[in-house]
């Protein structure tokens, strides 16, 4: 684990303001690493690495809302007096995945099986008692942001120079520290990304389990189709079952084959 940018940062992170750790637009400007354009990429405490990791669930960066939560619970570690490696832990934990995105998460990696393979009874352990199992990771660690909103994919980061480079940089070498660990990218760009990376020999093909719906809420429908909690015949347009059932058999099977 390289914790060169949280030494760069945590004394930055000690003297946020209350109105900062709550989102105030001087946040970013105090924790920018490098800004083209309207693409600016921001510090968030996201190094931890976690080598006793069973699978690695992989989105495409942190948003604000889990930048935020992994900021306040850092700075609450460093006023207690943690050691570095206690505090990274502690963000990490907090700030993956959080939000309305946890409890779909859960449900759709239960749905395909996750939760037999490893042992547990709900997937909902990864972020408690289980955590010892789970790498949660982005393919772009520090959280990314566009015209100041989340990224969500566009302009590509398989063609965008700096994205290209935080990929590479970044994921790239934090992977070569999981193995043996599984990788679950969660959308169809995550999963474009994990292959851009096997092939250039920074992670194994094989161990890439693609095919979840992003579990964000923007994407509830895709969600619900894939738990079969709505129906074929309710989808709109912009859904495609095909797909979708292609992708939930394909994901159990490889998942049953694990064992």
């Amino acid at each position: 684990m390289d914790n060169t940018q949280f030494k760069q940062f945590s004394p930055v992170i000690r003297a946020l303001t209350i109105g900062e750790l709550a989102g105030d637009p001087s946040l970013n400007e105090k924790l920018r690493i490098t800004q083209d354009g309207l693409m600016e990429v921001c510090y968030a405490p996201f190094e931890y690495i976690n080598p006793e990791a069973r699978i690695v669930l992989v989105g495409i960066t942190p948003g604000r809302t889990q930048m935020l939560n992994a900021l306040r619970e850092c700075r609450r570690q460093l006023d207690t007096g943690a050691d570095d490696l206690q505090v990274l832990k502690a963000a990490k934990q907090t700030g993956a995945f959080s939000g309305a995105m946890r409890p779909n998460l859960v449900a759709l990696l239960n749905q395909v099986g996750l939760q037999h393979w490893l042992g547990i009874s709900s997937c909902d352990a990864l972020f408690g008692e289980s955590s010892s199992m789970v790498q949660t990771t982005s393919v772009l660690r520090n959280p990314v942001f566009f015209d100041g909103n989340n990224y969500n994919g566009t302009p590509n980061m398989l063609t965008h120079p700096l994205l290209q480079k935080q990929l590479i940089e970044g994921f790239g070498q934090d992977a070569k520290a999981l193995p043996d660990a599984v990788f679950i990218p969660l959308g169809d760009k995550v999963a474009q990304a994990l292959h851009f990376l096997a092939d250039r020999g920074l992670i194994t093909k094989d161990r890439i389990l693609d095919g979840l719906p992003h579990p964000s809420g923007a994407n509830a429908e895709r969600i619900a189709y894939f738990l079969g909690k709505k129906e074929r015949s309710a989808l709109s347009s912009k859904t495609s079952p095909g797909k979708l059932d292609q992708a939930r058999s394909d994901l159990i099977v490889r998942v049953a084959a694990l064992a």
